[in-house]
């Protein structure tokens, strides 16, 4: 017989039976064991494996563990630290991102110091076997990138270069981007990347050229594909010619467009919906229809796809490209079964203008975040024509997914959510838009305490509940170059972490191509009406499957520009004005169009010439003072000084810190000085709602001017060719304004402002009032409004 040499306690309250390790449900109540592993974060001696820390966590490996409690709650750090709080900030970034347990104290020498448990860590789960002949790889790490680089495809290997840039940014704003500079802490998952813990910048922030730096290693390893073009990337890197994220992941994009050709995928999508046991109606909706079955061959760019469709009312899309939709209404009776079957109308014929083939991947982003916007707008203009207020109001969760070529893209909003299942794993991919969640992006709490807290489900936005300005959708990017099963699901699964108990019983045979995939969702569905049961249950399924495609392709040496990508203004953006005179081309951020300020008004045209004239009497009399002979006498603006000595050289001035250089995302700024001569209470600087220039159409006007007392929060910066570089800034509070002609900004707004023309204006705020930070505080903001649970 068998000893296993760890017990498992039942994670039922009324149970808590001990159970052998071998062992999946309680033997005594027939609840679920998960078996959490969990890494041990920080500068930590070598453990023992056997060893049981904290009287609960059972040492797997060397700062491997495994809790045999998994039904009590993890003790939690005294206070959340900078380290704590980067992880909390970063917790939509999972599954690259880890996250935290809780803590445990142990001993270390003669002293005790306290350290993190991650869970979500790079170790393989319960039952992962790479072949039969094989051990089981459960509790071990992944493998380090550096050493499955060299055997891996062209495609992913760019794949890691661009999830790398696309976490540099976010991993900056939080002074852990050095965690990518190890590669002992890049691990990969496929071709996922996976962070094992989040190591501080220190006193030097690095930059690209130390990112290139890292790359360079690998690019003797790099397939030939791809050699040339990483070893320009590099070098570009390196010499500052590429300058920021933003355009490192630009050029990989183009990379991964030419190289996603070098693959064959084939779509499989089914969807199911059920009004479930205790419902009266069903809320819930889909697209394509309840019971479709669509088979997509190569859904590329060149518009090469065919589809075919069984079971069921739909037999083709209508959409240039594969499309799953799933909303959960929100209302009841009053209507959450309207809210969502009108946002899937409206997206889907916003989206079936879509003209794919030229579609840049920015643009795409925008389109889908339109079509949710538009959705919004359906669904909040009907309950106000309808006068509803508060919980009378309908609305529904959303979440959607489209292939294009080698990419799915997904948008989200409320807690309907995605997950992505591989050989190795089944990863939550969305993040819900509730209380707990929002509680852990903000850096307060950890997510396992803030479910622990009242009202912790309740959402904080959804479609229908108030106007687009105050919705904020999630859209992502995954690049597919495995086989590979994304499920779309309302909470009638989700709920008590089915998804999590059943994903390698149900979803992995479909993924190993032992389960048709029409069976899996009908299965998902029984099982969400016997385990749960308590709602309406909706499920889209997705199954690619990828193989090599034309061998042409695959020889040749990637040929693609280094050069920065055109102004999203400049691209395709997909659908013909002429066919719709009121449609216009969405840009990358969300903006209302009006006219530009008409300057041929002849007091426009005096103001100019007026600020003209002060301005070159100004230049005149600095340079006059730059001119004036050394003997003058000094002045009350110009401080003596001693005269030069011929064996003590002056030392020099000590630098001025630059205003451009406070100007980082995060940073609070106040504004504490106006430019137009004679207004010392505005400046000329507007909001616009989308950077602006001679080689982009003009932007919109939030505000004409920004008050002097201002307090703005950065929290976007993009350089962009031929217009510089632009900020999108918070207001997070403004002094209050006497009527005027000019329209001032107000707290809450968004809008942009070039670098450049702001920078002068503002000062750097450490210390501020819980009134000057207003919209930026700690409060919820208007647009998190709480929406209870249905």
């Amino acid at each position: 017989m068998h000893n296993d040499p760890v017990t498992i306690y039942c994670p039922n309250p009324l149970c808590q039976a001990p159970n052998p390790e071998s062992h999946r449900f309680c033997y005594q109540c027939r609840t679920p064991l998960p078996k959490r592993y969990l890494w041990v974060a920080g500068k930590v001696e070598s453990l023992r494996p056997g060893e049981l820390l904290a009287d609960r966590y059972w040492v797997k490996r060397d700062r491997i563990v495994l809790d045999t409690k998994p039904g009590l709650l993890p003790d939690s750090p005294d206070e959340i630290s900078e380290t704590i709080e980067a992880y909390l900030r970063l917790s939509p970034y999972q599954p690259h991102v880890p996250q935290i347990y809780g803590s445990i104290r142990l001993r270390q020498g003669i002293s005790a110091v306290d350290v993190l448990l991650l869970e979500q860590a790079p170790i393989y789960p319960e039952g992962i076997v790479p072949s039969p002949s094989s051990d089981s790889l459960e509790g071990q790490l992944m493998p380090e990138l550096a050493s499955v680089w060299k055997g891996s495809s062209a495609l992913r290997q760019l794949h890691w270069l661009w999830q790398i840039a696309q976490l540099w940014q976010p991993l900056s704003i939080q002074n852990v981007a050095s965690t990518v500079l190890r590669p002992e802490l890049l691990r990969t998952e496929g071709g996922t990347l996976r962070l094992l813990e989040l190591r501080t910048d220190g006193k030097k922030n690095p930059s690209l050229a130390d990112l290139a730096e890292v790359w360079q290693h690998w690019r003797s390893a790099a397939q030939p594909l791809i050699a040339d073009f990483l070893a320009k990337l590099v070098q570009q890197m390196q010499q500052g010619q590429i300058k920021s994220a933003e355009q490192v992941v630009a050029v990989l994009d183009q990379a991964l467009a030419v190289c996603g050709q070098t693959q064959s995928r084939q779509i499989q999508i089914v969807t199911q919906t059920d009004q479930g046991p205790s419902r009266q109606r069903n809320e819930d909706a889909c697209y394509p229809p309840s019971g479709s079955v669509l088979a997509i061959a190569n859904p590329g760019r060149g518009g090469t796809g065919s589809a075919t469709g069984t079971a069921g009312s739909f037999s083709a899309s209508p959409i240039a490209a594969p499309l799953v939709v799933v909303c959960d209404g929100i209302g009841g009776h009053e209507g959450g079964d309207v809210a969502s079957s009108s946002a899937i109308a409206v997206i889907q014929q916003k989206l079936q203008r879509i003209s794919l083939p030229t579609t840049h991947p920015d643009v795409l982003v925008a389109q889908l975040e339109q079509a949710v916007l538009a959705a919004n707008d359906v669904i909040s203009q009907r309950n106000d024509s309808e006068s509803r207020q508060e919980r009378q109001r309908m609305g529904t969760t959303l979440v959607m997914a489209l292939i294009h070529g080698h990419e799915l893209y997904l948008a989200h909003v409320g807690d309907s959510r995605a997950y992505q299942i591989t050989r190795t794993g089944c990863h939550q991919v969305t993040m819900d838009d509730d209380l707990a969640s929002r509680e852990t992006r903000l850096g307060y709490s950890l997510y396992r305490e803030a479910l622990q807290q009242q009202g912790s489900g309740s959402l904080v936005q959804a479609l229908g509940m108030g106007p687009s300005n105050l919705l904020h959708p999630t859209v992502q990017r995954f690049v597919l170059d495995e086989d590979c099963l994304f499920l779309l699901c309302s909470d009638g699964l989700s709920d008590n972490d089915r998804v999590e108990e059943y994903w390698q019983t149900e979803l992995l045979p479909v993924v190993e191509g032992k389960v048709d995939v029409a069976v899996a969702a009908q299965r998902l569905v029984v099982i969400a009406n016997s385990q749960n049961g308590h709602d309406n249950v909706t499920v889209g399924l997705i199954y690619c499957r990828v193989s090599p495609g034309d061998r042409s392709l695959r020889s040749a040496p990637l040929d693609v520009s280094l050069a920065t990508p055109p102004p999203l203004a400049n691209r395709v953006m997909g659908t013909d004005p002429e066919e719709d005179s009121s449609y216009v081309a969405p840009p990358t951020f969300r903006t209302q169009i009006v006219k530009q300020r008409d300057t041929s008004n002849p007091f426009f045209k005096t103001l100019g010439i007026g600020t003209v004239l002060v301005m070159a009497g100004v230049l005149a009399y600095f340079l006059a003072l730059r001119l004036r002979p050394e003997s003058t006498a000094p002045t009350a603006l110009q401080s003596p000084s001693p005269e030069p000595s011929a064996s003590v050289p002056t030392p020099p001035s000590p630098p001025v810190a630059s205003s451009q250089s406070l100007l980082t995302v995060g940073t609070l700024v106040q504004v504490n000085r106006s430019t137009p001569p004679g207004d010392p209470q505005a400046n000329s600087i507007a909001l616009l709602t989308e950077p602006t220039g001679a080689t982009a159409s003009p932007g919109t006007a939030i505000a004409d001017v920004i008050p002097v007392g201002t307090t703005l929060q950065v929290i976007r910066k993009q350089e962009l060719p031929t217009r510089g570089t632009w900020l999108q800034l918070k207001v997070c509070s403004a002094p209050g304004q006497k009527a005027a002609i000019t329209q001032t900004v107000q707290p809450g707004q968004i809008g942009w402002v070039e670098e450049a023309a702001i920078a002068p204006l503002v000062v750097q705020e450490t210390a501020l009032t819980p009134g000057q930070l207003g919209s930026c505080g700690n409060t919820p903001s208007s647009s998190e409004e709480r929406i209870e649970p249905r």
